[in-house]
């Protein structure tokens, strides 16, 4: 399980039950908090499943992960497009899509292809996820491996959704934390598990 603030620093958090509720602890070795939160409990045990508003990939997100990434030939980018791409992405610890649980939606999806930029922000399903920054990795990693490299990415929490909206938002967009993040491979390892459409529990 990934889990924590800081996916470089080598600490994890994880949430535990005490005599007041769920509190948070830091798990200093990766391999401790997998193990030691896999035993406890699910983050969110009971979460709201949506009804998929779309079926499969257009035909243009799949012709465009063989040839115009290569950027050869330039062809606008829409907020369709890049949905498109996120939406099938597995849950963590669900074996359901982002879509179904609502994280992500083609509304929250902002596109300027004149700049060569797009924003997607997702909402975790509680505000106190653990598997939040996990999320907007495997969105980021997604992203990055289907559209042309002109192309900048933000990923973000939607604003007021999470408890750590701010810290997680500035490490998803720090390019160094990233690409120390996608070195590791264990986290890279569940990072794939969830664009496969398994969880990574």
């Amino acid at each position: 399980m990934f889990e924590g603030e800081d996916f470089c620093s080598g600490h994890y958090s994880c949430y535990v039950r005490d005599g007041r509720g769920y509190t948070a602890q830091r798990c200093a070795a990766f391999k401790f908090a997998r193990h030691f939160c896999k035993m406890t409990y699910l983050i969110n045990s009971a979460p709201v499943i949506h009804r998929s508003r779309s079926a499969g990939c257009s035909t243009k997100c799949v012709a465009r992960t063989t040839s115009e990434r290569k950027e050869s030939v330039r062809d606008p980018i829409d907020p369709q497009e890049v949905f498109d791409h996120i939406k099938d992405i597995n849950d963590p610890e669900h074996p359901y899509s982002l879509e179904q649980l609502d994280v992500v939606s083609q509304t929250r999806v902002h596109v300027d292809d004149v700049s060569n930029r797009i924003c997607v922000s997702f909402t975790p399903t509680v505000p106190h996820c653990s598997m939040a920054t996990l999320i907007g990795l495997s969105i980021r990693v997604k992203l990055l491996r289907v559209l042309p490299r002109r192309m900048k990415i933000d990923i973000s929490i939607s604003p007021g959704s999470h408890s750590s909206e701010l810290a997680v938002n500035k490490q998803l967009n720090d390019k160094e934390r990233v690409a120390a993040a996608l070195e590791n491979a264990n986290l890279l390892e569940k990072v794939n598990l969830c664009l496969k459409g398994q969880t990574a529990m």
